[in-house]
């Protein structure tokens, strides 16, 4: 039996988890995090609390699997890093950090975002590390003239248990434009770049020199470094060594929890903050700005609608209202399907992809609105899908059509609640599988299973012909998996149209507050 570890920095969250080269789950650890917002409305974690962070995951899953096998993990045959995409960790040549991490939550980008739009013909959102860099150019940034290193998280985890800049190509995608038909970073695009960022001023790089090396899914990413052994785990039990796979973004790795990789196939992953992927079969006719355009782990191309804000403030009010998650939940099924004029805004950040700037969480009620509890917890659940589905309704109108839905993350573990909400918003059957609660940590375990099938020991080629990651996951890990699939209602998808109006309405109040 082999023994593959994937770790995930998410936004609360740092979680890891070992299992076999199948995806069962031998052992799992956690750490809870929390960004910080620093002066000038900078979102950032200190790199410091990431290691620390991993740390403590990764000893509570060595005593987890300690406890269960009465063995100590000294060995590993493979691992991978996944983490929140895009946002700006920039370095020097000696690997100093240049300036505070700005995580995916900053809306501090709009004027870069809108120029490189412009410059690329191709919709570059404020989240993407690009967007990041070129702001900074435009504002003078003082670090930009040492730089020499530009990565995300993941990427930055990565290059300190391995000693390689790579990233895998979706999460590449999320940095800078990628190009499906090169699985790299769009040439063109990066020649556009420089011109723009030399007419601000002289820098002593050019952009690809800065960013990560991309990798698909399946290619060798280096090796557990003996440094990189001794920070995972100071007590010095493991061993160096391990394959590592390419370094992923949470998207991706949601993908292959979901099993979305093939195109065709969705997922929406809910959590701090939300997002819908499409694996498309075709390109999409045109660019849209509330859409973003980036690629799966295999490098195909994917859509994504984003959502800033998710669960935070449901999290918040259900604090307020006792802290029985479950049971608060449930109530939601008695409220009525269009939330009886009761409407939730439950913005913390800004959000792009409605034209908000700041956030104002508001909750609107006409006079005559049925405010009761289930109708309000009702309303709490379907804002937090309203921002993704307003997105979703852009495919929608390019003739998309929806099979199915895959959902995972924290808001669907109460049974049947969020999940039949998802089925109605989208009009479609939405499935939430039995291995969700693993959630992306776990599809990177499942990654860096991928790459040890494909990959022997020092990184070669095992298979001359070797399998695709579909059919990895179709055969190897979801041939029997669990599932639930609950179907769209006729009232639950003409209520929820209806909650979409007026939470709209309600958008235009909470636009009107975060100007005041």
């Amino acid at each position: 039996m082999k023994r593959v570890l994937g770790i995930e920095f998410g936004s609360t969250r740092i979680k890891a988890v070992l299992s076999d080269e199948s995806g069962r789950v031998l052992a799992s650890g956690s750490f809870d995090w929390e960004n910080k917002l620093l002066p000038g409305g900078v979102w950032s974690y200190r790199l410091d609390d990431a290691v620390k962070g991993m740390q403590a995951a990764y000893a509570e899953l060595k005593a987890s699997y300690r406890k269960a096998t009465r063995k100590t993990l000294d060995t590993l045959d493979a691992i991978g890093v996944s983490g929140m995409m895009h946002g700006y960790l920039p370095f020097d040549s000696r690997g100093r950090q240049l300036a505070p991490f700005r995580t995916w939550r900053c809306t501090l980008t709009g004027e870069a975002s809108e120029k490189l739009t412009k410059a690329f013909d191709f919709t570059v959102p404020q989240r993407w590390s690009v967007a990041h860099l070129y702001q900074r150019v435009l504002d003078g940034g003082a670090e930009l003239k040492n730089l020499a290193f530009l990565t995300t998280l993941a990427g930055w985890i990565h290059f300190m248990l391995t000693g390689e800049k790579v990233v895998g190509v979706g999460e590449a995608s999320g940095m800078f434009p990628v190009d499906i038909a090169t699985k790299n970073y769009d040439a063109k695009m990066a020649r556009a770049f420089d011109r723009l960022a030399a007419k601000k001023g002289k820098f002593p790089w050019k952009v690809l020199d800065v960013l990560p090396r991309p990798l698909p899914a399946g290619a060798p990413a280096g090796a557990l470094t003996e440094a990189g052994a001794r920070l995972l785990d100071p007590s010095g039990d493991l061993a160096s060594g391990a394959l590592a796979a390419p370094p992923e973004g949470d998207m991706q790795t949601g993908m292959v929890a979901t099993n979305t990789v093939r195109p065709g196939t969705a997922n929406v992953s809910a959590g701090t903050s939300a997002f819908a992927v499409v694996a498309l079969a075709k390109p999409l006719a045109k660019r849209h700005p509330e859409i973003d355009v980036c690629v799966s782990p295999t490098g195909a191309q994917v859509a994504m609608s984003h959502a800033n804000t998710c669960t935070s403030d449901i999290n918040a009010w259900v604090a307020l209202l006792g802290g029985d998650y479950d049971k608060l939940f449930k109530t939601a099924l008695d409220g009525a399907p269009d939330c009886g004029g009761v409407v939730n805004v439950p913005f913390f950040g800004g959000e792009p992809v409605l034209g908000i700037c700041a956030g104002r969480p508001l909750v609107v009620r006409s006079a005559d609105a049925d405010f009761t509890l289930a109708n309000f917890m009702r309303a709490l659940v379907c804002s937090a899908f309203a921002a993704v589905r307003i997105g979703l309704g852009i495919l929608f109108a390019e003739g998309l059509k929806l099979k199915g839905i895959t959902g995972h993350g924290g808001i669907f573990k109460t049974p049947g609640v969020a999940q039949q909400i998802l089925a109605d918003a989208v009009d479609a059957p939405a499935t939430c599988l039995e291995t969700a609660s693993e959630g992306g940590t776990w599809g990177m375990a499942l990654l860096a299973a991928y790459a040890l099938e494909r990959n022997g020991a020092t990184g070669t080629p095992r298979h001359a012909k070797p399998r695709s990651l579909e059919d990895f996951l179709a055969k190897d890990v979801f041939a029997g998996a669990k599932s639930v699939t609950l179907k769209p209602t006729r009232a639950g998808v003409k209520g929820y149209a209806k909650y979409l109006e007026n939470f709209k309405k309600g958008v235009a109040a909470s636009l009107a507050a975060s100007q005041n």
